[in-house]
């Protein structure tokens, strides 16, 4: 692939899926130009913006437009750099939120530099840790606390991974398919269970020895089934929205939050600080840092989360597969 040509995954109208032949763009000064060696395929957000199926008038309606370039999750190589950058390198990998394209402009400051110890396939989950992270931070959990995740995608899988890191136990990961169920860690104080076939307050109480949930992420997506998830939370417990479901949930507030005095957190990865202060310096670049340190060091193992590995020539049959049923999808990398 020569530098004229920047081939651009774009959803030209719902459930349309082409790939473009874009102009390659040109850094600004205080720009870098990447080469994109991965990416991976957000199946929450991107399948959303894909089908359309979204409540009208919602957020979410607001930020649909096609044609739309979706893709946020970038790993490449710096081939060029702005003439005022300083502190990034051409030769020097690194994450963005760039979109799904061969080539992809990013501010300096807005790169993450990847270790050499972490590879490509385990750095370009770091957005999904970063969202990950600040739910966790955002929840309050503390050592010797016990966790319920609710949905087992990719935001699920990291939940239960970063809530052990961050010492509760056990941590009771929730899913309605077996597949999703399999990828939970081989960990003392993880356990797995399917709400529709098991009892999940009972699950959850054999796992902590009879107390309920201090902390409950919702990680869905379905606004059908989150006051369900309240019955595994103990009183005056944490309840986390670490999704973005789509569309309204019937919620009596007496039953589901006054009575039991629950804390409901919203946990969109745009509550991150925007600067590090000294109350909050977790920042997006602090958690990502974070990230491929525990991957470097073994502490997080995320590359057994690649469910899919295909090459972006194959992305639009892939987003059709994905539309169709995305049971057995975790992570979906595409190789550039």
């Amino acid at each position: 692939m020569t530098k004229t040509e920047n081939p651009t995954v774009v959803f030209t109208d719902v459930e349309t899926v082409e790939i473009e032949n874009r102009a390659v763009p040109e850094p600004g000064p205080e720009q870098v130009l990447i080469s994109t060696d991965r990416t991976l395929v957000s199946t929450g957000t991107e399948l959303t913006v894909l089908s359309g199926d979204v409540p009208p008038g919602s957020a979410w309606d607001d930020h649909i437009e096609y044609p739309f370039t979706p893709g946020y999750n970038n790993v490449g190589t710096v081939v060029e750099t702005g003439a005022d950058v300083e502190g990034v390198e051409e030769g020097q990998r690194v994450a963005t939120y760039g979109s799904h394209a061969a080539y992809v402009c990013s501010d300096a400051e807005a790169c993450r530099p990847i270790p050499d110890g972490v590879s490509d396939d385990e750095a370009v989950f770091f957005t999904i840790a970063e969202i990950v992270m600040n739910g966790v931070r955002r929840s309050d959990l503390t050592w010797g606390e016990h966790a319920g995740v609710y949905g087992l995608g990719l935001l699920g899988q990291l939940a239960v991974r970063v809530s052990q890191a961050a010492g509760a136990r056990p941590v009771v990961g929730l899913d309605v398919a077996q597949s999703r169920l399999e990828y939970l860690p081989d960990a003392p104080g993880v356990t797995g269970a399917n709400p529709l076939e098991d009892d999940a307050e009972a699950v959850v109480r054999e796992a902590t020895g009879g107390s309920l949930a201090d902390v409950v992420f919702e990680v869905t997506g379905n606004p059908d089934v989150i006051t369900d998830e309240l019955e595994v939370l103990r009183e005056q417990g944490r309840f986390v929205v670490l999704s973005s479901p789509r569309g309204e949930t019937s919620f009596d507030f007496h039953d589901h939050c006054n009575s039991p005095s629950y804390t409901i957190v919203g946990a969109h990865n745009s509550s991150h600080p925007s600067v590090a202060t000294p109350a909050n310096p977790w920042t997006q670049h602090r958690h990502a840092g974070l990230f491929f340190e525990y991957v470097a060091d073994g502490s997080l193992e995320v590359e057994s989360l690649v469910s899919h590995r295909e090459s972006v020539t194959e992305a639009p049959g892939l987003y059709e597969t994905l539309l169709a049923d995305r049971t057995d999808a975790m992570g979906v990398v595409l190789e550039w």
